[in-house]
């Protein structure tokens, strides 16, 4: 029977071996445009994603691993564990799991990439792509390692289950339905995070603010509609509004004006913001910089670009314009949250983060849907209860939508430190 430290070398040897391979299975997962899409039968999460999902799960019913499927919402890879004797024979099969939740769908691509976000080009060692980091490259990075150690010959103490999501950038649905069929594992970690370990998420709180809009009989400029943003948890990089006037000609009336005051606004803020006579229309469109909506201090809101400008117009539909004022007054460029009274902060995680990651405006109703990560002392109706003031000043509608409560272990928790063992060893 071969030693710990045998199949440790075995293991490394067949990851230096299958180099190539697990990087063609990276390609392949990158390839799927794996975004949430209309669901249909047998793909509730669209049919991209289904395709990857059973790529995956192909692949490990191919190398020799069970599979369970939940109706197509996600599923498990597991590699069965076993109680051994002295002379390595199976005495039992392992009572406890390990699970490893990972996810296969992807956030939307955002304008701005310099190569195909789906093609997986690979230049000067690095591969373009989107999920190759956020999740496709730790599946890819995780399978590799189990099916490594098992064919060393390696026999874990407990079940290891690669559990795949299948929304996990959109709601948790798919992870919803899973557990409800199969039972969470004993113990685990998530490869979705950085090296060397992270031992605390921060809640992530997902709500609408909306106002109901009256219309207008006053003379002047007129916002009929504004759109920006893909998700809630990405920083818009493009926003856009469609303004009129009373004459309804964009060569008439006050654009001239508006273009005018476009150029000295963009002349002042640096920001990259444009215009031009859409049919009788006239569109306005900002442009940010696409980030994931846990730092949004890595990109810049086209939204609060956008916003930011359209008060500055006067526009003659009070309504919109209350709700243009109100957001320059209490969101604007702020990511604490301080200018909505959420702002918060704790010693292990540090500040809340406030994303806005959609607009929809039509003559009804102007909504925009909100991202915060909030710290893991803290809780989702301590977070509500501070913004309640402001949402009922102002006349406005709230929708709570989605919490997902924080996760923290301290330092010396012992899953912590035999994480920590492993890396310092083997780095």
């Amino acid at each position: 029977m071969k030693n710990i430290q045998e199949i440790s070398l075995s293991a490394h040897r067949l990851i230096d071996e299958r180099r190539d391979e697990i990087v063609a299975m990276l390609r392949d997962l990158i390839r799927f445009a794996s975004v949430k899409g209309d669901a249909r039968d047998g793909a509730p999460f669209g049919e991209e994603v289904q395709r990857v999902y059973e790529y995956m799960m192909n692949k490990a019913q191919d190398d020799e691993f069970d599979t369970v499927d939940v109706d197509h919402y996600g599923g498990h890879i597991e590699w069965p564990g076993a109680e051994l004797d002295d002379t390595g024979e199976m005495v039992a099969a392992a009572a406890e799991t390990l699970g490893i939740p990972v996810h296969l769908d992807v956030v939307p691509a955002a304008d701005g990439w310099s190569r195909d976000p789906f093609g997986a080009e690979i230049v000067d060692g690095v591969m373009y792509g989107r999920g190759t980091t956020d999740n496709k490259g730790a599946v890819a990075a995780t399978y590799a390692a189990m099916k490594a150690l098992k064919d060393a010959g390696f026999v874990p103490a407990k079940n290891v289950r690669l559990m795949i999501g299948l929304d996990e950038e959109t709601g948790w649905s798919g992870m919803e339905k899973y557990l409800e069929k199969i039972p969470a594992p004993d113990f685990g970690f998530s490869p979705d995070a950085d090296f060397p370990i992270i031992n605390g998420e921060k809640g992530i709180l997902d709500f609408s603010i909306a106002k109901k809009l009256t219309t207008t009989r006053e003379k002047g400029i007129i916002i009929r509609s504004v759109e920006g943003g893909v998700a809630p948890n990405s920083v818009p990089d493009k926003a856009r509004a469609i303004i009129m006037d009373e004459t309804g000609d964009a060569k008439k009336g006050p654009y001239a004006s508006v273009k005018e005051k476009l150029d000295e606004w963009r002349e002042k803020t640096g920001h990259k913001i444009n215009g031009k006579g859409v049919g009788k229309a006239f569109e306005i469109t900002a442009h940010g910089r696409a980030a994931h909506g846990a730092r949004p201090a890595d990109g810049l809101n086209a939204v609060s670009v956008l916003l930011a400008f359209l008060g500055e117009l006067g526009v003659a539909n009070d309504s919109v314009g209350e709700f243009i004022d109100f957001y320059n007054e209490h969101i604007g460029f702020d990511l604490t949250g301080t200018k909505l009274g959420i702002a918060c902060c704790d010693e292990p995680s540090g500040a809340l983060t406030l994303n806005v990651g959609l607009i929809s405006m039509d003559a009804e109703a102007v909504i925009i849907d909100v991202n915060v990560r909030y710290p893991v002392t803290m809780t989702d109706e301590e977070v509500y209860a501070a913004l309640l003031p402001v949402i009922d000043a102002k006349n406005l509608g709230l929708v709570k939508k989605d919490n997902k409560a924080p996760i923290y272990f301290p330092e010396d928790a012992p899953l912590i430190t035999k994480l920590m063992d492993v890396y310092r060893r083997h780095t």
